[in-house]
């Protein structure tokens, strides 16, 4: 019997032929940069991940775990794609402790989902993640590529509200790691090892979470400069305040013309303050800080509360995806810096950009020193490849100059055959490749796709 239909078979006999995808064409939307698997299977227990992961093992197979991809444009091209593991029939939320502020959930559920039914809660609660994409973004997702957004500043990333995991290793073993106690620290902190492993290492299946109450009340402040430098400053003076802001994004020109909402703002680069908490302390900070940009050369305030606060982030938060609706085509960025040098970084990013050509798009983390560049390249991109492969080595000396680094999130296959999309590995890859194989010696899992293509 043929490789492929033993695998079919297996596979079957695991998951049963309903949760199955071999036709082709139905396997076109999993590709991966161009790659399509062999097989999707959907596994709905813990127990058949484990036994697929172990079949995978002993036939040397590689496994690509995916929830609603919303996060699959990022890493290198696949070395081999054999059995793409869809987990979203892992949907459970399976203990919802508020009076403890504990949730466990399973990989496959969306953050969205999670949001509403905590929200349903008693007075109120929430998981304190905002990723883009979090209507589809599953929690497996969130936690294996380690994504966050602007609210990062107050509450931090998966990494601060992460207390327990469940995840199967590549021999098929389900590795439980911490709990629902907070002040579980015993033994090797495997939650932290999987978190931001780009499922390398393991599929995590049920994840652990501190959670809060919902805010009392929230409000967004938006400021207009006319320089960089302006907005800069501004931001930075805020971060060193005494106010408690959830959130600090500096956007350039190009971003704020691309967000509706935003039609008619004056200025070439906008501040936005995010605020949550006790309405007692929103409202003074929302009047301190509108004084305080008068006196900082702002050309202009403006509030925004209730439902107006709220689709403003999820439009800042979920920018990529405004593009696309909007037809763009583009390749996008992640850079890291000290958080001093935001403003110089995000100067050198839009010289390099002008003196190429190309329209660039910056949303900056301001107070995490994190930096998202969206390049519109237009339809023709061959033409335009040579300059952006420049682009893309000039961005890359800026951030190492600034301490930093930079990472390729989208691109086309063309121009990741042309680069390492991670970057120049660092001291730290060699630690990460020696717990790949000792953790995965076969390469089953996402191989190629992470750092160094590990």
């Amino acid at each position: 019997m043929p490789k492929i239909e033993k695998l079919i078979l297996r596979l079957k006999e695991i998951v049963g032929e309903e949760n199955i995808v071999k036709d082709p064409d139905k396997l076109k939307p999993f590709a991966i940069d161009g790659k399509k698997p062999k097989v999707v299977a959907s596994p709905g227990t813990i127990a058949e991940v484990s036994k697929i992961v172990s079949y995978a093992g002993e036939q040397n197979l590689s496994i690509f775990p995916m929830g609603n991809g919303s996060k699959m444009g990022i890493g290198g091209i696949p070395k081999k794609a054999d059995i793409l593991l869809h987990t979203t029939r892992l949907n459970r939320i399976t203990d919802c402790d508020c009076d403890n502020l504990t949730l466990s959930a399973e990989c496959g559920i969306t953050l969205d989902e999670v949001q509403k039914r905590l929200a349903q809660e008693g007075k109120g609660y929430f998981l304190p993640l905002d990723p883009s994409f979090t209507e589809k973004a599953t929690l497996g997702g969130i936690v294996a590529t380690n994504s966050s957004g602007p609210k990062r500043l107050l509450y931090g990333t998966a990494r601060d509200l992460i207390i327990g995991t469940k995840a199967v290793f590549p021999n098929g073993d389900l590795v439980v790691s911490g709990g629902k106690t907070v002040k579980n620290v015993s033994g090797y902190d495997m939650c932290k090892l999987l978190i931001g492993s780009y499922g390398t290492l393991g599929i995590l299946c049920e994840i652990t979470f501190k959670l809060l109450p919902l805010p009392e009340k929230s409000a967004t402040l938006l400021f207009s400069y006319t320089t960089l430098e302006g907005a800069v400053q501004f931001g930075q003076d805020i971060l060193r305040s005494q106010y408690l802001p959830s959130s600090i994004e500096i956007l350039n020109g190009s971003a704020v013309r691309r967000i509706r909402s935003l039609a008619g703002q004056q200025g070439d680069y906008l501040v936005a303050i995010g605020l949550e908490g006790v309405a007692e302390s929103i409202d003074r900070q929302v009047s301190e800080m509108g004084e305080r940009a008068g006196k900082k050369a702002a050309l202009g305030t403006t509030v925004l509360q209730s439902e107006a606060h709220s689709s403003f982030w999820k439009t800042v938060r979920d920018f990529p995806k405004g593009l696309v609706d909007e037809g763009f085509q583009f390749i996008s960025f992640k850079s890291n810096m000290l958080i001093s040098r935001c403003g110089e970084v995000m100067g050198q990013y839009e010289k390099i950009a002008k003196d190429s050509g190309l329209d660039c798009a910056l949303v900056c983390h301001s107070g995490n020193g994190v930096l998202y560049s969206y390049i519109l390249t237009g339809k023709n991109l061959r033409s335009k490849k040579e300059s952006l492969l420049g682009l893309i080595k000039e961005f890359s000396s800026v951030a190492a100059k600034n301490e930093g680094d930079l990472v390729v999130e989208t691109s086309s296959s063309d121009i990741k055959k042309r680069i390492d999309v991670w970057g120049e590995p660092k001291s730290d890859y060699e630690i990460m490749r020696r717990l790949k194989q000792e953790i995965d010696p076969k390469g089953i899992f996402n191989p190629g796709r992470f750092v160094g293509g590990i």
